[in-house]
């Protein structure tokens, strides 16, 4: 992980792409099966910046670099020679439910990861991470209307931006009430959506 990470954030995060491309080289010397191409990709490949992701919203060009070269292995480019892709990648990302591989879509993976940690720290305020955003962004008011101020860390813009998508899926439990406004609020029961006390 990077120390800090300024807003030069390309360099910062180019040890993922260095660490991603060294075990995908080195397995693209050997014959492998789809099978096992498919349980390095998901299993290793992806696994590699999963930290990263769920603490900085990763760039979009290191995603898409990320993404290509899993592509690369998966279709088995090697010596400069580009293979012919049968199928797209976005028909690969699906779930096998439907009829995709299952792979990861990096971009997609680091929004569900950010949007995890921002679940986290409504659901356990009293947690580390929860009570240091909590000092440095949001004093006296909570985390669904903090505001990130004009020079922020990488870490808080990464997981805030990313609250919008938690706030979809939240509704309140009505107990006294004095702390719900019930026209900017969900607070209706729904089984399909998390609870927020």
């Amino acid at each position: 992980m990077p120390s800090d990470v300024g807003t030069a954030t390309n360099g910062a995060f180019k040890y993922l792409k260095d660490r991603v491309w060294s075990r995908v080289e080195g397995w693209l010397e050997q014959c492998l099966p789809a099978g096992g191409r498919e349980i390095l990709i998901k299993a290793v490949a992806q696994a590699i910046p999963t930290y990263s992701m769920s603490c900085f919203k990763l760039p979009k060009g290191l995603c898409e670099h990320l993404t290509s070269s899993l592509r690369n292995f998966w279709w088995g480019y090697k010596d400069d020679k580009r293979k012919t892709g049968w199928v797209t990648w976005g028909q690969m990302v699906k779930p096998k439910s439907i009829d995709g591989l299952g792979f990861h879509d990096m971009e997609l993976f680091n929004h569900a990861l950010l949007t995890k940690q921002a679940s986290r720290i409504l659901q356990k305020p009293s947690s580390l991470s929860a009570r240091v955003l909590k000092a440095v962004y949001y004093p006296g008011g909570n985390f669904l209307e903090a505001e990130l101020g004009s020079s922020p860390s990488r870490v808080g813009p990464s997981i805030v931006d990313d609250r919008e998508v938690l706030q979809e899926g939240l509704i309140r439990h009505i107990s006294t009430g004095e702390t719900t406004t019930i026209w900017t609020t969900n607070w209706l029961r729904s089984d399909s959506i998390t609870a927020l006390h």
